[in-house]
């Protein structure tokens, strides 16, 4: 956990030091799916490209959150989101509303193998 937060400190002086500043499409991921998530991606609705992983080197464990900050400029509000377990299997979810909600939790419905991100 003490390595996740150094990475994300390190992370939000990075964008810090590079103009990006926190705005109403930052949030908070929870991860309520019971797995681990090492990987997570957000990147522009339009976009076709999912960039770098935000997470770096870091991890999110079950029940854990971690505020996402991530340079996205422009007001844009609709962004696709993607996360990668360490199973390697992913999820994702196309055109949520950032501006709308302060933080994203994600559960997995062990019935439908399916899961489910939702705004708080």
């Amino acid at each position: 956990m003490q390595l996740l937060k150094l990475l994300l400190t390190t992370v939000l002086v990075t964008f810090a030091a590079s103009g990006a500043f926190a705005s109403d499409a930052d949030f908070v991921l929870k991860n309520k799916t019971g797995y681990q998530i090492d990987e997570v991606y957000v990147a522009p609705s339009s976009s076709k490209n999912w960039g770098k992983d935000i997470m770096g080197t870091g991890s999110l464990g079950d029940g854990e959150q971690v505020k996402i900050v991530f340079p996205h400029g422009n007001g844009a509000c609709s962004f696709d989101i993607k996360v990668k377990y360490s199973d390697g299997s992913d999820a994702s979810w196309a055109e949520v509303d950032l501006c709308k909600w302060e933080a994203i939790s994600l559960f997995w419905d062990k019935k439908t193998q399916v899961t489910k991100a939702v705004g708080e």
